[in-house]
């Protein structure tokens, strides 16, 4: 099973909703976020190479959402899944995904991917959250993905060039990094068959998000208020942020 979103596309421009809780969609375009599209390739990938199962694309969002998996579909998708999610509950990542781990009971997956964040929102916590949802053990920021026996071997990215391997059992969540692979065009042939076929919505017991958006707005840049922190001890440093930060809100 792989996770997909509809990412929304920001502009350098942008004006903002009367209610000011949104961007205004007509300065937004849509795509299947970046790094989902690294998570179907792979799915694809280890799929073809096993010689048996299938690729399972799921997405929470509204009707127009449906356009991602379809392109999904045409890379090589053999069925896709939508559980309904209003705009204005994507900025709860914890919501989305316990929406996301409805589909996941039915599917009943050996293996889940996600894109290590969204474009837009670059929460990273999605996959996580999803992961707790369902009891399951979870690998961020994987490059490398091998499939032993039950299990997997995962290779993960830190920052500063280290990396881990780790041995995971399945079902796991795994989140993965652009670069993993070379995701590939949707034939012609692939774009015909998503264009015929049906996704399945699923229906839960909807819940209500923990987290809503207050207010959207462009900030303006302060001149005055550069701060330079001196090198010092972490302690210190984090003591003189701290102050930074009083100053600002009084």
């Amino acid at each position: 099973m792989v996770c997909v979103k509809q990412a929304g596309e920001v502009p350098s421009f942008v004006e903002f909703l009367a209610s000011g809780q949104g961007v205004d969609p007509a300065f937004l375009t849509h795509e299947v976020n970046e790094a989902d599209n690294y998570a179907v390739e792979e799915a694809l990938r280890l799929r073809d190479e096993s010689g048996e199962g299938e690729v399972v694309v799921v997405t929470a969002g509204e009707d127009g959402s449906e356009e991602a998996l379809r392109r999904c579909i045409a890379m090589g998708a053999d069925r896709a899944v939508r559980v309904p999610l209003a705009a204005d509950e994507a900025a709860d990542p914890i919501h989305v995904a316990r929406r996301l781990a409805v589909a996941a009971r039915q599917v009943q997956p050996d293996l889940i991917l996600c894109g290590v964040q969204s474009s837009d929102a670059a929460q990273q916590s999605t996959g996580p959250a999803l992961a707790s949802a369902l009891r399951m053990p979870s690998v961020c920021v994987v490059t490398q993905v091998e499939l032993a026996g039950d299990g997997l071997v995962a290779h993960r990215e830190f920052e500063g060039g280290l990396a881990e391997i780790v041995e995971v059992e399945r079902p796991a969540v795994l989140t993965v990094q652009t670069g993993l692979n070379e995701p590939r065009y949707g034939t012609f042939k692939g774009m015909m068959r998503a264009k015929k076929a049906q996704v399945e919505v699923v229906e839960d017991a909807a819940t209500a998000p923990r987290v809503m958006v207050r207010r959207m707005y462009q900030p303006t840049l302060d001149q005055g208020r550069v701060t330079h922190v001196e090198q010092s001890s972490p302690s210190e440093v984090a003591a003189r942020i701290i102050e930074i930060v009083q100053e600002a809100r009084r």
